[in-house]
């Protein structure tokens, strides 16, 4: 493989054992926040990997299948819109990383955490990293099947609520999204107190 953006790096520490961390829906009306852990093996390269964000969709289908085939360990997990209503997004989308870091069947040393708040996993260290997803290899893997595996679910809710426009905005507030729920009203997958405000980001320890 061709040698990835040079502005994003292998490890934080070279031969140490690091998982990238990073979650996908934060900013939504509807369906779960997703999050993945990932670690990448020494040596892995890909000219596309890069803050899944930034990417097409086909680049990402792309690096998902080659993400999930060469890691040494990943793990996707999410958490429900019940629990983002009771807890709020940011200690939801803790949340949602603590399962994924759980379902790593290889124990890190060290978490590297996309963003600038966490709170301490058992017996793992972190260090968190401001746009991480565009500085680390790891992070942006995380990134990218954390959007991929959360656009797959949001595909296949949307045929069972076909209303809100979720094969593409994929839960956020877009426009339509938010006239379908004035004409047809919110539906199971509908985060029922979610508004962006600060009582949305405050860590609950």
């Amino acid at each position: 493989m061709s040698k990835p953006s040079p502005s994003l790096l292998p490890f934080l520490v070279a031969g140490r054992i690091e998982a990238g961390c990073d979650e996908a829906g934060r900013g939504c009306l509807a369906g779960p926040v997703f999050a993945a852990a990932v670690i990448l093996p020494e040596g892995f390269s890909h000219p596309r990997l890069n803050d899944s964000k930034q990417m097409p969709l086909k680049h990402r289908e792309e690096l998902r299948r080659v993400i999930e085939e060469s890691a040494l360990a990943w793990s996707v997990a999410q958490a429900e819109p019940e629990e983002i209503d009771e807890l709020n997004i940011l200690n939801a989308s803790i949340l949602a990383m603590h399962r994924a870091i759980s379902g790593l069947h290889l124990q890190p040393d060290m978490l590297l955490i996309d963003g600038h708040r966490f709170k301490l996993y058992p017996g793992i260290s972190h260090r968190c990293e401001i746009k991480g997803d565009a500085r680390f290899m790891s992070i942006a893997a995380a990134s990218v099947l954390a959007k991929t595996h959360r656009d797959e679910y949001m595909l296949g809710i949307h045929r069972e609520f076909p209303h809100y426009g979720w094969d593409h905005n994929m839960g956020y507030p877009t426009r339509e999204h938010r006239d379908g729920i004035r004409t047809h009203g919110a539906t199971p997958y509908h985060r029922k107190t979610f508004r962006l405000l600060q009582d949305q980001l405050k860590l609950d320890f």
